[in-house]
């Protein structure tokens, strides 16, 4: 309102003006973050890159999108729909008990997505991990890793590891969570899961996980195509 009568010599009531803003296609919303050292020229290198292996991959070699994520115990609150003039009350806790959990997916087959818990992630697990997806595919046929550039992703003992099991690590530009289509599956992870849920022991909380990565996913799977793809979201230049 400040703003507008300084600028403008407009004067608005606060409902004038919240009505004034629906009527112009306003919505009230916060801004999305975006890490700020992002290069935008090496992302659409990756995506021109990426759609060349799309194209060149053989039969039988499946392009993976690998990431770790660590899901807390700690009461997530987040919106849903509740009756106007009603409130919603849900239990918390402050919890630090925390998973470590690497995932991968194939895009053509999300039922599938192969993924392990560690006590912490580092090289040995990574390397873990490779193997178990080596095991999951044809022997001898390439598979290709998308991950970011953690200190554990770059290690050579990793990289080693991975030209012995045919495994080509394709890495992410630096700060590019919005070009690994797995970072949507820890979302719907969270919707499933931990998003104004309450779990009153550590124990509760690691079955629930379990059963989503065990039997909810999947059953669900095959219907997050929409959701979880290659559709990468652009970011703008910085304004």
């Amino acid at each position: 309102m400040a703003f507008i009568k300084e600028t403008f010599g407009v004067v608005f009531t606060v409902s004038g003006l919240h009505k004034w803003l629906h009527r112009n296609g306003f919505s009230y919303k916060k801004p999305k973050g975006r890490p700020h050292k992002v290069d935008l020229e090496k992302q659409a290198e990756f995506i021109k890159e990426y759609e060349t292996l799309k194209k060149d991959v053989g039969p039988d070699e499946p392009i993976l999108f690998m990431d770790s994520v660590h899901p807390t115990q700690a009461t997530k609150i987040s919106y849903g729909w509740i009756r106007k003039g009603k409130e919603k009350d849900v239990n918390t806790t402050a919890s630090r008990t925390r998973l470590n959990i690497v995932g991968a997916i194939q895009l053509e087959n999300l039922s599938n997505t192969i993924s392990e818990q560690y006590k912490t992630i580092n090289g040995e697990s990574i390397i873990h991990f490779m193997n178990k997806a080596r095991e999951q595919f044809s022997e001898g046929k390439q598979i290709h890793l998308i991950m970011d550039q953690a200190g554990y992703h770059i290690a050579q003992t990793v990289k080693d590891e991975a030209k012995e099991l045919n495994i080509n690590l394709v890495y992410l530009p630096a700060y590019s969570p919005n070009l690994n289509p797995i970072e949507r599956l820890w979302k719907v992870m969270n919707e499933h899961v931990r998003n104004n849920r309450f779990f009153k022991n550590a124990k509760d909380f690691k079955d629930a996980i379990n059963l989503f990565f065990d039997k909810t996913l999947p059953e669900i799977g095959d219907d997050l195509a929409t959701r979880i793809n290659d559709n990468f979201q652009k970011l703008n230049p910085a304004l």
